[in-house]
Order: C-alpha cells, then structure tokens, then sequence
C-alpha cells in the first residue's frame, strides 16, 4: 500500500527504542513518517502549554537497512501531533500511530497518558488512531532501556493498524487504545474491553523536608491493581494476561439519562 501515508510518534520521545520498533514494523503497511517529542514527555496526557518552543529538527536514522528522514519535535506528544500534520506531512495521514509505549496505559490514568494524549489529538482531527503500550515494570517508564523487548507489540503494532486502515469503526470510536503485557507473543490473545474505573497508579508524597525544597508527587502500581472487574483492561491484562483492546470516544459526556441529571439538580436531589 504505497500510498498509505501513516504517522509514528509517541510520548518517550525521538530516541526511544519503542518508536524504532514500531517503525520497523509499520513500514510493511505504507509510508511511515516519524515525529516524536524532543524530550522524555510521559505523563504529558493532551496538553498544549504555551511554554513549548516548537522547534522541528531533521534527523537521519537507519531502519530496516535504510536512512529514514524523522523529525524530533518541541513541544508535548499533542503538540508534536499538530506540528507534524500542518508542517511536516505532504497530506493528512491516514493514520497516526502513537507508541510504543514503556509502561501500560489503564484505567482512569489514561488522561495523563501523553501516548493517549496523542493519539485522541490525531482522532481530534478527524483521523484514526492507535495508542499502544508495552507493560514495563515502573522503574523502566522514563528510560531508553534495552532490556525491554518490543517485538511482539510491534507486532499487534503492526496488526491493528492494519485493521484500523482496512475497517470502518462504528460512530463514537476514535481511539483504539492497546495494552500488551510484558510476557505477550505473538500468539497472546486479545480482548475487547472497557476502562476499568480503578486507579492503576497511585500517587505517592513528595519526599522532603520543607515545601520549600523541590519535590515531585512521585507514583506507584495501585496495592489493589489485580482486583479490577472482569471486562475491564486492568482485569484482562494483569489477571488473564491478555492484550487489553480498549475503544476510546473525545465524547467525554457521561453515559447517562441526562434527565435524570437535571432533575437531580433541580429537585437537589
């Protein structure tokens, strides 16, 4: 499919392996055009700050034997996003492709997720899009670390951005979001499911002295991460070991009756 025109980017930034191993992969599916944040940019989630330079630099990289121009971007994963789309693409992307992630995206966190943030920007414009992650223990997530093997999410990398080029999703799905536990392979199987309404990270406090020293809300897995309910991500992928496919709308509206909402607030209650 020469031209299919696909767009990689991510939230670790331009020299994380992950993006390469998506690259690799992607490229069997059309022409896969790079843009990734300059910087380490996870936890960025859909943000635009205006403190962002949106420096475009030009990079040449060797993937699958061959110089690939790719470009690091300043600004968040949403940013680079649009920088891509308006400057750097010859034409609108038929998919963008946002990961691979370390570290999986579940449950009520994935707003903070900038490989989220991502790929609901791109659905944002009216494109389809994928945000995968790769379970990683927590002290990998803001690293470049060769120790972690990418293959088999490069894999279903590969395989739902195939599918996501090749059907259309019904009305209300705009991100597929994907979550690949760290023994997966190849022949792991994949669910259909829903967010689970848990908290998989919990925040931790600040170690330090005085509010007036520098300090960081630091994060750990939840103590009560396995206990989701079945049919959620968080169940599929830490309690069946499955990959965790998750469709995701921008339409944030509470799925309720929204009389019963209203009366609610008019009757106070």
């Amino acid at each position: 499919m020469p031209d299919i025109q696909i767009l990689l980017t991510n939230d670790d930034g331009i020299r994380s392996p992950g993006l390469w191993a998506a690259a690799k992969t992607l490229s069997d599916l059309g022409y896969v055009h790079v843009a990734a944040p300059r910087e380490q940019y996870s936890g960025a989630g859909r943000s635009l700050p205006s403190t962002s330079d949106g420096i475009i630099q030009e990079h040449r990289i060797q993937v699958n034997d061959k110089e690939w121009p790719v470009y690091s971007v300043g600004g968040t994963p949403a940013q680079t996003v649009l920088h891509a789309v308006l400057e750097i693409l010859p034409r609108c992307p038929d998919l963008v492709v946002s990961g691979i992630n370390y570290g999986e995206n579940l449950g009520t966190g994935i707003t903070v997720s900038g490989t989220v943030g991502a790929a609901l920007e791109a659905a944002s414009l009216g494109i389809p899009a994928l945000a995968i992650s790769l379970e990683t223990e927590t002290r990998y997530h803001l690293s470049y670390s060769t120790q972690i093997d990418f293959s088999a999410a490069a894999y279903f990398a590969r395989y739902f951005s195939d599918l996501l080029l090749n059907c259309q999703f019904p009305y209300d799905v705009d991100v597929l979001k994907v979550d690949i536990p760290s023994d997966a392979t190849i022949e792991t199987p994949w669910e259909i499911c829903r967010l689970s309404r848990k908290r998989y990270y919990e925040p931790l406090r600040p170690e330090r002295a005085s509010w007036s020293q520098p300090g960081r809300v630091g994060y750990r897995l939840a103590q009560d991460s396995n206990d989701a309910l079945p049919g959620t991500d968080s169940y599929v992928l830490r309690v069946n070991r499955h990959i965790a496919v998750t469709p995701l709308s921008l339409d944030m509206t509470s799925r309720v009756d929204l009389k019963q909402v209203e009366a609610c607030l008019r009757n106070k209650g």
